[in-house]
């Protein structure tokens, strides 16, 4: 697809008709929607950087350095004034937590890995930050939130829905595919192509490397692996992390998950800023930990945890019904098979629909 092309599907209206050629062209990429791939449940090591297969703690000291560098880079940071907008707008805090919720509740449906979810919130919220949203009627963000996962999942996943299969869970518009593509290269265009964007995840093995315990202890490093994962996930959900880089957030996890104090060597690192892992540390304890009854990182005297057989375990927590405004029974899979069936069967009707 030229440049050209690509700048009038953006500056069109997301209901306009489409030429005959592009419609035959996204009918055609329709069939690679599903990719069909060995699924071994490496969830959590799928995004650990090879760069830490590296011996030397000086070499995995300078990769984390370059890691923490490409945070600071400008296409991948959030503009100032977004954490401003949900202090002066309630609507907007409501919104951004209905979407995420969403999002988390198809990611752990469909067991994609822990990785994804944080791109596809990280995708929303970088795009809301530069890109203005009407929010009064509702479809503007639901869309938004489908094409920020369905990104997210094909950067990360071995096999991804498609994009009508995503749309579970009861929601008010039903997209056709066409109209998911175009939002996706709109978010892309927005985000100026750079969606492979850091994530606490690739720090979790080297701060978990640093602790003394998960070299002395038998299981202790899964342990702590999943504790902090299912914490960092949780964050998502919390507009006060937000304000925190994913270095600070991944150093900040690991100590909940072990029950480190502040000088932990598993922070030590000359380009983390402790005072800002303090903060993050104790939002973890006042939001994360002590309000959500499937947390039970606090009392490390508690019986180890097995790691999960599959990427949903890390989101088992993470939809608890503290933390969570859906209802506790979202749909059966029988429920979500039935509006899979209701979407294909009203797929040739206009872009978007009252489901």
């Amino acid at each position: 697809m030229s440049a050209e092309s690509l700048d009038n599907s953006h500056s069109s209206s997301l209901y306009c008709g489409e030429e005959d050629a592009a419609a035959a062209a996204a009918a055609a990429d329709g069939g690679s929607d599903m990719v069909s791939c060995d699924t071994t449940d490496t969830w959590i090591f799928h995004n650990q950087s090879p760069a830490f297969d590296v011996v030397d703690d000086a070499d995995a000291d300078d990769v984390v350095s370059r890691l923490i560098d490409r945070e600071s880079e400008t296409h991948h940071m959030l503009h100032p004034d977004y954490l401003h907008r949900f202090r002066d707008c309630s609507v907007f805090v409501t919104a951004r937590q209905d979407s995420i919720n969403w999002i988390l509740n198809v990611h752990a449906y469909y067991k994609f890995r822990p990785v994804t979810a944080l791109l596809s919130v990280n995708y929303f919220d970088r795009f809301l930050s530069s890109h203005f949203l009407q929010l009064a009627n509702g479809w503007p963000l639901q869309l938004l939130s489908i094409a920020c996962l369905s990104l997210a999942a094909k950067m990360e996943e071995t096999q991804v829905p498609l994009l009508l299969d995503l749309q579970i869970f009861d929601p008010r518009f039903v997209f056709e595919p066409k109209t998911v593509q175009r939002m996706e290269l709109r978010v892309m265009s927005v985000l100026n192509w750079r969606l492979n964007s850091i994530t606490p995840f690739d720090y979790l093995h080297y701060f978990i490397s640093k602790l003394p315990a998960s070299s002395s202890e038998p299981g202790s490093f899964t342990r702590f692996l999943w504790s902090s994962s299912d914490l960092i996930i949780r964050t998502t959900r919390v507009v006060n992390f937000l304000g925190f880089a994913p270095s600070t957030i991944a150093a900040a996890a690991v100590l909940c998950a072990a029950g480190e104090s502040l000088d932990s060597p598993a922070i030590c690192h000359q380009r983390l800023n402790e005072e800002m892992v303090r903060s993050c540390h104790q939002l973890m304890e006042e939001y994360l930990i002590d309000t959500c009854p499937s947390a039970q990182v606090k009392d490390q005297s508690v019986e180890p945890q097995v790691a999960p057989p599959s990427p949903v375990g890390v989101l088992d927590a993470a939809a608890c019904g503290s933390c969570d405004s859906r209802s506790d029974n979202p749909g059966s899979s029988n429920q979500v098979e039935a509006e899979l069936c209701a979407k294909r069967l009203r797929s040739s009707a206009p872009d978007v629909q009252q489901p």
